[in-house]
């Protein structure tokens, strides 16, 4: 029977334990952050999103399981009274987050053995595709950047591109396996969470172009600095082919930056006379028209993608597409053609209201225009946002900004997040904006109630960034 309780009470446990674990995947496998999380309990509670059975994931839990159930198995064998029992349960259970640590170091040589064996897989095939490889990163408007690429030189090319946030050496690595074929193109997005990220990306796809997009203050909580970010970001410049071309966004201090230490061809970006750039730009609710400037050519372009920010992507993808000799009429039948990439500017309209998503955001550059594009609405606005979080010690300055900015934009704040919600309220403040139109929603379904209460005919809902489940 001893056996039999122990197992009991391991099921019971792997119940317990499910959020310290979708907690430990949702940060990437990263113990630092994982241990930071669980100290100071902002597991993954929010149903946001759940855990994802890959093969790496049923290995811990099976690993972690015998590991549970061996230690219980002892404690029904060789304890004599039941509180001692229940104390030793106990116990364990408070030490949850330093077992999936335990797990994570005993198996971390196999799991590296795994994905190397699979990066070199990959390499391999990619080494034997005669393709033109071509790689991004910066601190925002990756994504949306590599989409539009994507559709650009789609107009002439059969093009693979890395799907969602594929970003990661096992993202890539799965594109390659899984999806590269007779292409003539492969673009990967390369995303970086410390030093060194992009240098390992750029050295396992070896690219022959590359796309800086926007450089800026992103994940200053790991980073620390926007030195420390700018140098991360150059590592894909630096490593790239020698003989290879990049294509930088210079539309910030630290892009034209980089743009000068750069050493191979290079073109820069969303600048006056620079290479490519937008002038005699008109938005509206509807998107945006602009004369694109390309080369030395000039083309009248519309676009449904709203935001400033997005005019940028589109510039910087088609200077490369231009260089990949694709035309200027299909670029102008491109643009004209783009989707929005889901929650980033995202349009969504209904019979009574139009939402704006920008949830997927994180930062105050993207806020700032995404505020600008709801100031071209007409109706009521209101803003829905949690702040902004893993920004170091920016995070009170950036968020205490964004209150400032929505006060000069919406009619109505909910404010999503108790960690910033005093910051965000300064900065309403600060522009004197009527704290009788502020509200604050803890959960969901009061965010859902009090959007109710203020929604009227002509409303627009701007949804500006969204957090993690560990902040829910």
């Amino acid at each position: 029977m001893s056996f039999f309780y122990a197992f009991l009470v391991l099921i019971c446990m792997l119940g317990l334990s499910y959020f310290h674990m979708k907690t430990y995947q949702l940060d990437g496998y990263n113990i630092g952050q994982f241990f930071n999380h669980a100290l100071s309990l902002q597991l993954a509670f929010g149903k946001k999103n759940r855990l994802i059975f890959t093969k790496r994931v049923i290995r811990f839990i099976c690993t972690y399981a015998i590991v549970i159930y061996a230690l219980l198995a002892i404690i029904f064998v060789f304890s004599s009274h039941w509180l001692l029992i229940l104390m030793d349960i106990v116990l364990l259970l408070l030490l949850i987050p330093f077992f999936i640590i335990l797990i994570h170091y005993l198996l971390y040589p196999i799991e590296l053995l795994i994905k190397k064996y699979y990066m070199h897989k990959a390499s391999k095939k990619l080494a034997g595709k005669n393709c033109i490889k071509i790689g991004i990163t910066g601190s925002f408007g990756k994504t949306s950047t590599k989409n539009i690429l994507y559709e650009i030189l789609s107009k002439q090319y059969k093009v693979c591109v890395s799907p969602a946030n594929y970003n990661t050496e096992m993202g890539l690595t799965k594109t390659i396996l899984e999806k590269l074929d007779d292409d003539d193109i492969l673009i990967a997005e390369m995303g970086a969470r410390k030093r060194r990220d992009i240098e390992i990306l750029t050295r396992f796809i070896n690219p022959d172009y590359a796309i800086l997009t926007t450089v800026g203050g992103q994940h200053l909580d790991s980073f620390k600095t926007l030195e420390n970010i700018e140098n991360t970001k150059f590592e894909l410049l630096e490593y790239m082919k020698q003989d290879g071309i990049a294509v930088i966004n210079g539309d910030s201090k630290s892009g034209l930056k980089l743009y000068q230490r750069c050493k191979v061809a290079k073109f820069l970006t969303c600048t006056s006379n620079s290479y490519a750039y937008a002038k005699d730009i008109v938005m509206s609710e509807n998107g945006s028209e602009f004369t694109l400037v390309l080369d030395g050519n000039e083309l009248n372009v519309k676009t449904k993608l709203l935001g400033k920010c997005n005019i940028d992507n589109i510039v910087t993808a088609t200077a490369l597409g231009y260089i990949l000799k694709i035309g200027l009429e299909d670029i102008k039948d491109a643009i004209f053609n783009l989707e929005p990439t889901p929650h980033r500017l995202e349009l969504i309209k209904n019979e009574h209201m139009c939402i704006i998503d920008d949830s997927y955001n994180s930062n105050l550059i993207g806020a700032t225009e995404a505020l600008s594009v709801l100031t071209k609405f007409e109706g009521r606005k209101i803003v829905i946002t949690p702040g902004f979080v893993e920004m170091g010690q920016e995070q009170d300055s950036s968020n205490f900004r964004l209150g400032a900015e929505i006060a000069d934009s919406c009619d109505y704040v909910i404010i999503m997040n108790e960690l910033n919600k005093h910051q965000i309220l300064a900065g309403l403040i600060s522009h004197n904006f009527n704290q009788k139109r502020v509200f604050f929603a803890k959960t969901r379904k009061e965010q859902t109630e009090i959007l109710k209460k203020l929604s009227c005919e002509k409303c627009v809902v701007l949804f500006e960034n969204d957090l993690p489940d560990n902040f829910e």
